[in-house]
């Protein structure tokens, strides 16, 4: 790592990073435990202050640094675990916001794993659903130190017993790293679980009774509107990623009707065929993006009741309600209809 720097350096494709706005959280950690901040940041190397910008990054080498440094200062192996006490909605940017107006805590695990990048490229999320539980897998894609597992997780969790506002325990945590040698007792503590260390992923478990439930802050126009923002960010972080790119257009042009594949590719400035072959080299392809897309957005859209079923179908760039009916059928199982109508027995 480059000492000498005053910033953090932009986003290269070989560099992995997290959001700027974590050292924040961390710099708020360290004033808790009675730290200089400022100090605890020049030994690691990196400016006093970092802006909460989602494009403004760290790299994970330089969150390791910070960390090293954290956990000398403070003679603290749980750090991680008071980092995620302060990080708030704000650090994420509108990615947090569109997490509060969740209709589901099911809704917020999705919709954190469609915009985990903003958050960290260091992963990749993958929410699992097989009853009668629902898993979070944090596949890594680069080396992490062992507090920015547990601040991350801690926060997560936090954030999802803010939100469904009653006791909610995971069924099962697994994390990476090894246990401290102190012993698991802080973990159990926060998770209200003895988590498992040394596992191959990091992974957090619900019972999927409990994710189903409808959350009384609930706010489908917000959600879509800070969604529309964190598509936006996402796009603008991974130029280089196609099936970012190809979402962010999907997402702009849905209303529009005009959502064919020749459309993306020309918005994205190249031809079919390459669109094609960089989407299958991601085991991706343009109909499965749009259709998981259009379906993410059809749940939500049947959540706010002002909207007809004709009015969604053109939101959703179908032709006609006949259309949208049957690729609905084909998600859930029932008509947008019944499904629309099963929420209302649950509110």
């Amino acid at each position: 790592m480059n000492t000498a720097s005053q910033q953090p350096s932009p986003l290269v494709p070989e560099e992995i990073s997290v959001i700027g706005g974590y050292a924040r959280a961390i710099a708020r950690a360290l004033e808790h435990k009675g730290v200089d901040s400022a100090r605890a940041m020049r030994a690691a190397g990196l400016p006093e202050s970092v802006s909460n910008d989602p494009l403004e990054r760290l790299s994970t080498r330089q969150v390791t640094a910070l960390y090293r440094v954290c956990v000398d200062m403070t003679h603290d192996p749980y750090f991680g675990l008071t980092v995620a006490r302060f990080i708030h909605v704000s650090n994420v940017h509108a990615l947090g916001y569109a997490l509060m107006a969740s209709r589901t805590l099911l809704d917020f695990c999705l919709r954190l794993e469609r915009y985990f990048a903003i958050i960290s490229q260091a992963a990749v999320l993958r929410v699992e659903h097989q009853e009668p539980e629902v898993s979070l897998r944090f596949r890594r894609q680069t080396s992490l130190c062992g507090e920015t597992e547990d601040a991350f997780l801690a926060f997560v969790l936090r954030f999802m017993r803010l939100l469904y506002g009653k006791p909610l325990r995971p069924t099962r945590i697994e994390l990476h790293h090894a246990c401290p040698a102190p012993g698991p007792g802080p973990y159990t503590q926060e998770f209200g679980v003895a988590p498992v260390f040394d596992r191959p992923e990091t992974t957090l478990v619900f019972a999927t009774a409990a994710l189903e439930e409808p959350l009384s802050g609930a706010c489908p126009d917000l959600a879509e509107y800070n969604d529309r923002i964190a598509a936006q960010s996402l796009a603008r972080l991974n130029r280089s990623d196609v099936v970012v790119r190809v979402r962010a257009v999907i997402i702009k042009r849905l209303a529009t009707g005009d959502i064919s594949r020749r459309q993306v590719a020309r918005e994205l400035g190249m031809s079919e065929a390459l669109l094609h072959m960089k989407l299958a080299e991601r085991s991706a392809s343009f109909q499965d993006l749009l259709s998981d897309t259009r379906r993410e957005m059809a749940m939500g859209y049947l959540s706010q009741r002002h909207l007809t079923i004709t009015e969604i179908t053109f939101l959703l760039g179908f032709t006609d309600p006949s259309n949208f009916t049957r690729a609905f059928r084909r998600w859930m199982g029932v008509s947008p209809t019944r499904y629309r109508a099963g929420q209302a027995e649950t509110e």
